[in-house]
Order: structure tokens, then sequence, then C-alpha cells
């Protein structure tokens, strides 16, 4: 099947304006409002460092949002960012992109589905706590709450699968849930706080540049607002003219960016007692337990009481299952996008009945399956993951749309392309390398995570091209180049960030050998000792990680060198069938000597050398078979195939040295070059002899005509085909009246 036809199969028309928005809002903002805005966000920049960088965050995303306007009005498919990276850049690009962009939603609805029973634990204790548990990553898990987990992911699938008009109306029922509640809980208490700011101090991080602050919440702004474009793969499903998509995004992104700055200035308006400021507070988060773990609903029952507590329990159920939704639509509709384009089996790309690809939406399912008996610690390495992939995603996204004005000539296109695309390689750099800017990054374990999903990725590339059928993949060599860098980058930065880690453990560990506080063990050993053993364990950490780095790099660099030799293999085997077609078109199948095709080639070839001035001394010979028609119609067209044939040996027999091509039924012509050239008049002469004796004979008889090249006088091959032409006629005149007298004899 063609992707014209594969991408006939469209989805059935369902969003409005206001269902779109949900689903941008809903897919934006999920369990992150919560545990981010209480931990990550305060404790990186405070609350106006926080506030004025996810405000230029969201400033970043409405220039990535304008191009994912510019995308879906030219290229109105499902799949997203997969669909523009295809059309613009080519299918490597698009299969790269899409890649990370599964991972980032995949682990966006991973981290919401598991943090259901996390919450359950704030809210309602150890309810869930029973049956059969283990410790993984220093998580306690419970089978009781990986199935909680897990069944809301399954209603959330179900729902999408069986009425997607009911599934666009709940997201908009729990997107205005959300709006509303965390809104009234803030306005609450704003007014219980009066116009007290000092509940707010210290408004920045104190020791700390204000401006690293805010630019680092901003460097998250990716990972803050990811999901903002899931309608951009429902583009197909639109009721509503495509114009609209900017503003529907810039809807969701300003919400968004509202309600996160909501939630922070709630989180940092209330304490416990015990602590003096939010930044105690917040520094004790992880020791904390029930509702003084979550700064958010700790305030809103400070000033609501438990009515505060409800509000933010049903906005907090709201966030869940709008994300679950949204996530579960995204990958869906990419999965259908790839399954139609037959990079995925086709069958994901059936619809049911409600026009819903539902095998897609299964898969995401079974996807998921082993992920809700994780920890919540492997979850979290997860989803600092999706901040690097975000980044990615959007970079290429605004490549894609700069691409695609270029294409149209539209200014305004590039220029939002080429700011969005400069900004995602800023943040991406600040992102990847942590020491950019002297702060922290992500955790070690994030950054390996990672490269492994980039190797899988080229190992998955690998299957794509041995299957590709119709040379899509494998066309872009820089982007695996990239890839390969990539991978090598981050696998680095993960084996500095073991070693810092090791060294800082090794520091520790001295310090408390010299206060007193180690082991008894430690002080079996004398100084000199302690110190080498430590010194030791520090060298072995760093040649483990080393030596880890280089095998991760061998491995990718063996399975890219495979994808290339599949690429070669695969670039020889198409040459090599242009070549016999080649090969076939420039080959008369009735005589074997060279077709009409590969003449018109020889001409072109020639005038260039004619008007180049360097074309060396040629001859044509033209030959035309007489009496075929009579041939054909007493004895038969086989017959008269045979005369053909016979007449073409002799011209072959004659001109051993020289090409020679049947240019119509019954004509033939020889280029004499090189030693035939040197001849051409004997052998022409000898020609024309064996035809007059055949002509007497009865046997296959042809008339010629030769005219020589001359460089002054002859601008094109015509002109001395020309000459040649006439001279044949006038031979087959002769030949005609040789014909006659033998008859009269």
């Amino acid at each position: 099947m063609s992707d014209a036809e594969q991408r006939s199969r469209t989805l059935e028309r369902y969003l409005s304006p206001l269902g779109a928005w949900a689903l941008a809002l809903g897919t934006t903002i999920g369990w992150g409002a919560f545990v981010v805005t209480g931990t990550n966000c305060l404790s990186q920049a405070g609350p106006a460092g926080s506030v004025l960088g996810l405000l230029l965050g969201a400033a970043v995303m409405l220039v990535i949002g304008r191009n994912f306007h510019c995308l879906m009005n030219h290229y109105p498919d499902a799949g997203g960012v997969y669909a523009y990276a295809r059309e613009t850049l080519g299918y490597d690009h698009g299969f790269l992109t899409s890649w990370f962009l599964v991972l980032t939603y995949f682990a966006i609805l991973w981290a919401n589905a598991t943090s259901i029973p996390v919450f359950a634990r704030y809210f309602l204790g150890d309810f869930f706590q029973v049956g059969p548990h283990y410790v993984l990553f220093g998580y306690q898990v419970y089978l009781t709450e990986s199935l909680l987990s897990f069944a809301a992911l399954a209603a959330a699938a179900l729902l999408c699968c069986r009425r997607k008009r009911l599934t666009a109306r709940v997201q908009v029922l729990l997107a205005l849930t959300i709006v509303v509640l965390i809104t009234l809980c803030f306005a609450a208490a704003m007014v219980k706080i009066g116009g007290e700011t000092a509940v707010f101090q210290p408004v920045f991080l104190p020791d700390q540049s204000i401006n690293a602050q805010i630019f680092r919440i901003a460097c998250i702004s990716p990972w803050a607002f990811i999901g903002f474009e899931n309608i951009s793969h429902s583009a197909e499903e639109f009721r509503f003219n495509r114009k609209l998509s900017f503003p529907i995004l810039a809807a969701a992104v300003l919400a968004a960016a509202a309600l996160y700055c909501f939630l922070i200035l709630l989180s940092a308006s209330a304490h416990p007692a015990e602590y003096s400021s939010w930044l105690g507070y917040i520094g004790d988060l992880e020791r904390l337990r029930g509702l003084q773990g979550l700064p958010a609903v700790y305030a809103a029952s400070r000033y609501l009481g438990k009515t505060g507590v409800f509000l933010l329990f049903l906005s907090l159920f709201a966030l869940i299952f709008t994300s679950l939704i949204g996530n579960t639509v995204a990958l869906s509709r990419m999965l259908f996008a790839l399954a139609r384009d037959g990079v995925l089996p086709k069958r994901l790309a059936a619809l049911n009945r409600d026009g819903c690809p539902e095998r897609a939406v299964w898969t995401v399912v079974l996807c998921s399956v082993a992920v809700h008996f994780l920890g919540w610690s492997a979850i979290g390495w997860i989803v600092d993951v999706t901040t690097i992939g975000a980044t990615l995603t959007y970079g290429f996204v605004s490549a894609s749309a700069y691409v695609a004005g270029r294409r149209e000539n539209r200014l305004s296109d590039q220029l939002f392309g080429m700011v969005g695309a400069l900004m995602m390689l800023v943040f991406g750099v600040f992102l990847i390398y942590e020491n950019f800017f002297g702060l922290s990054g992500l955790a070690k374990e994030s950054y390996f995570l990672f490269t492994l999903w980039a190797i899988i990725g080229c190992a998955v590339f690998r299957c794509l091209l041995v299957r590709d059928r119709r040379n899509r993949f494998g066309n872009s060599i820089v982007v695996w180049i990239a890839m390969l860098s990539l991978i090598l980058f981050t696998s680095i930065v993960w084996e500095e960030q073991a070693t810092r880690i090791s060294a800082n453990t090794v520091m520790n560990s001295i310090r408390a050998y010299y206060s007193g506080q180690a082991d008894a063990a430690a002080y079996v050993l004398s100084e000199s000792a302690f110190i080498a053993r430590e010194m030791n364990l520090l060298h072995s950490s760093h040649m483990h990680g080393t030596l880890l780095v280089l095998g991760l790099f061998i491995v990718s660099l063996v399975i890219l060198l495979s994808n290339y030799s599949v690429i070669q293999k695969r670039n020889r085997e198409r040459d090599s069938a242009l070549m016999n077609a080649r090969a076939v078109a420039n080959t008369d199948p009735l005589t074997g000597v060279k077709s009409r095709h590969a003449y018109l080639e020889q001409e072109a070839v020639m005038d260039q050398g004619i008007w180049a001035g360097h074309m060396e001394p040629f001859a044509v010979v033209l030959c035309d078979v007489n009496n075929l028609k009579e041939i054909n119609d007493t004895l038969g067209h086989k017959a008269g195939d045979e005369y053909i044939r016979g007449s073409c040996r002799l011209v072959c027999q004659y001109f051993r040295h020289s090409s020679v091509f049947r240019v119509g039924g019954d004509e033939f012509v020889a280029v004499l070059t090189g030693t035939d050239y040197e001849q051409r008049r004997e052998l022409h002469q000898g020609l024309v002899q064996r035809f007059e004796e055949n002509c007497r004979r009865g046997e296959p008889v042809m008339a010629t005509g030769m005219a020589e090249f001359h460089p002054r006088q002859d601008r094109r091959f015509s002109c001395v085909f020309e000459r040649a032409d006439k001279e044949m006629y006038e031979r087959k005149r002769q030949l005609k009246q040789l014909r006659r007298e033998k008859s009269g004899s």
C-alpha cells in the first residue's frame, strides 16, 4: 500500500475548540503541578524566581506554539511532531523525534498513573498498603497500589476507545475543575494573607545569582509545559478551522503558567510552626509525611480547613485523570501515524466503529504494565529524561517550521522557527551539561537512561532499515552521527556525575574519620591505610564508570556501523537494479543491439562534445531494411523478425568496434569511431557490396548511407545524420532499380 493510500484512512472529526483546549491544558498539568512546585521550583529559585522563570518559560512556549500552529496548518496529519519532521526533514528525522517523544509521553503517563498510590499515602495513609510488597530502589512497592494505578490507566484507555465525544466532554469538565478549584484556593489564600508579602520571604534563594535562578526555571519549561502540543497529534480530528490552533495553544500555555504560579505562591505562603520560613520547610520535605509533605495542600488546609484539602484533592484527581487521557490520546495517535506509514505493524492503524485507533490505545496500556511495579524512584529517573526529550522535540519542531516557512517563502514562519530552534539549543546545552552555569542538573540515573534509550533507538532503526523496501530510511547520515555524539556526550556527563558523587562520598568519609564519627572498623586501619583505601575506592569507581562509558560508546558505534553497512548494501542493490534497468532500457530485445533510448542518450552526449569543441572524428552509417513489409505480408511477422535479425547481424559483422543502434522498426544506425572510422570507406563499401549480392540471391538487404563529421560545418549530431539519411534514400532507390533489373532478367 502506498503512502497516499495509507494516509487516506483518516480519523473521525470530533474535537471542538473547547475540547482541544481542555486536551492541551489537561496534558500539560499533571502530578508535577503539586510535586515540582513544592520541591524543585521553590528549592531552586524561590517564589519570585520560580514565577518569573515560569512566565519566561511560558513566553518561550508561545514561540514553540506558534511553530506548531504553522506546521498544523501546513501538514494537518495525525502524528504531530513525527509527521512534521517526516514531511520537512525526512523519515530519519521523523523516526528520531518520534522515538524520544514516545519516551517523553510514556514517562509522563507512567508518572501520573503511578502517582495515584503516592498521593493516596498522603491523603489515606496506609489504606492501600496491604498484601504482597517489596522494596525496589529504596521504595516500598505494594501489589495493591500497583493494581490501583494500572486500573486507573485502563479506565482512561477504555474511555478513550469507546466514546470519543464523551471523552472530550469529560476532559473539558475536568480541565475546568482544575482551573476553578486551584484558582479558588489561591484566591482564598491571598485574601487571608491580605497585603503581607513577608510570608514569601526570601523571594529568591540567598547567595545565588537571581538571573541564574530565573533562567534555570525557564530552562525546565519544556518539561513543565510538555503536553500543550498534544492537539497536534489530533489535527485530523478537529471540527474547527486549524487557524484557531494558535489561540487554543496560547490559552492552554497561559492557563498552565497561571496555575503553576498560583500553586508556587500557595506553597510558599504557609509553613508549619517549627519552620521560620518556607525555605526551611521546603528543604525538609523529604522527611515529612501526610499533608505537610504537600506544601500546596498544607497551605489550603491552613486557609480553608478540610474544605481546602477536599478542593485540592478533587483538583489533584482531575489533574491526574486529564493527563492520563491526554497522553493516551497523544501516544495512540502517534502510534497510529507510524503504523499508517508502515513503520509499525499496520494493524495498529485499524480504526474501530467510533473512528478511534483502539489497538493503538491498548498497545499503550500493554507497554505500561511492567512500570506499575517499579518503585517511585525509578519513575522519577524516567520522568527526568522527559526534560531532555521535550527540549529535543521542540527543537525539531522549530527546525521543521523553519523549513516549511522557507518552502512557502514565509518570513514570519522562518523567523519563529529559527528563534525556537536557537532557544531549545541553549536549553538543551544547559540541561545536558549540568555545570555549564554552575548549577546542579538531572539525576545521574536519568542521563544513563537517556543514553540507553538512544542506543536502543539505534538498534530499532536497524530493524526498520532491514525491512524498509521503499528506501525511506537511511538517507540522512548526519542524523545518526549526531545521535552518536549525543550518546557519547550524555554518557560522559553521567560518568562525570557518578565520579563527583563518589568523590563527595569519599570526602565525607574522610571528614567523618578525622572528626571521630566514622565507623569503628575505619579506626582499625592506620591513617595512611584508610586514606589509601578511600582513594582506591574512588579510583575504582572512576574506572568502572569510564569502562561503562567506553562500553556504551562501542556498542552504539557497532550498531551505527551495522546500520551504515545495511544502508550501503541497500544502495549497492539499488544501484545494481538501476544499472540492470538501464541495460534493459538501452538494449533492443529483438536484435540485442543498443536501443533507441540508448541512441538518444548517445546523441545528447555527442552534441555536448560538439558544442564544447572537443569531439573526436566519427562517421554515421544509416541502414534501412528493404522489403520488410512484403515479407511480413507474405511470410508473416515471425519471418519478418528473423529478416531484421539477419540484417542486423551483417551490420554488426562489418562494424565490430562501433556502437550499433536500432532506432526504428527497420532502421539501424552505426556510429563509427576508432579503427572502424579509420577504415570507414572500406567497411562501408564492403557492406554495400554484400547487400548487392544478397539482393541478387534473395537474402536480407539493407539500404545504407554514410556521412562524416566535419567540425567546422556540423554544429549538431543531427547534421551528420541527415546527410547519411539522404545518401541512404538514394541507395534505396538504386537497390529497387537493381531488383527490378533482376526481376526483368
